[in-house]
């Protein structure tokens, strides 16, 4: 179901104040966000009943994406959280983090009833990514604004609770990708950091 016209038009005048202090742009749009519909198999009704699988246990969980990401960056003093998700189809649902420290990208699974590491953590070398993976990263490390500040931003924008969040380049701009639950929809919003351009 989309936004009315009116109520994207009073999100982006009540957005103008908020991103003063926050990333510059945000763009909502309602829907099967980007990210999903990769994972989707064409089967219209089996991939909502998938998604509100998704939702009602993320709805359960009692840590947040916030509480993900900073248990993730606890575990090295000065990471960044490059990228952030829910997965509730394993038997326990995680949040999958990917944290950004040291030329390293480090991918840790945090419970999401307990905020307790699963299974340990893995350390992948930058030099080991694609240039347009490294090049992100960098930016990244660039810009003032993180990824906790983009899912703030997010969640006030459309009304609800994020359950992912990442970076993505698009005609040449670095911008956080973040999808958010907001009532029985999914909105992703797209916030261009300031300083990001060009990176």
């Amino acid at each position: 179901m989309r936004a009315p016209k009116g109520l994207k038009q009073l999100i982006a005048i009540a957005l103008s104040a908020l991103l003063l202090a926050a990333p510059a742009r945000a763009i909502v749009t309602t829907g099967t966000p980007t990210a999903l519909h990769s994972e989707t198999n064409g089967d219209a009704e089996a991939d909502r009943q998938t998604v509100s699988r998704e939702i009602e246990r993320f709805r359960s969980s009692s840590i947040s994406i916030n509480q993900a990401m900073a248990i993730a960056e606890a575990r090295h003093a000065g990471a960044t959280t490059a990228d952030v998700s829910f997965d509730g189809a394993a038997g326990v649902p995680v949040y999958r983090v990917k944290t950004l420290h040291n030329d390293r990208i480090w991918r840790q699974t945090i419970n999401a009833a307990t905020g307790e590491l699963v299974g340990g953590e893995a350390a992948l070398p930058l030099a080991e990514l694609d240039l347009d993976d490294r090049s992100n990263l960098a930016a990244l490390g660039a810009i003032r604004h993180r990824l906790a500040d983009a899912v703030r931003v997010a969640e006030h924008a459309a009304s609800g609770k994020a359950i992912s969040g990442g970076l993505i380049r698009e005609r040449g701009r670095l911008n956080f990708a973040i999808v958010v639950i907001s009532g029985d929809d999914l909105k992703e919003v797209i916030l261009e950091p300031p300083g990001a351009r060009g990176k």
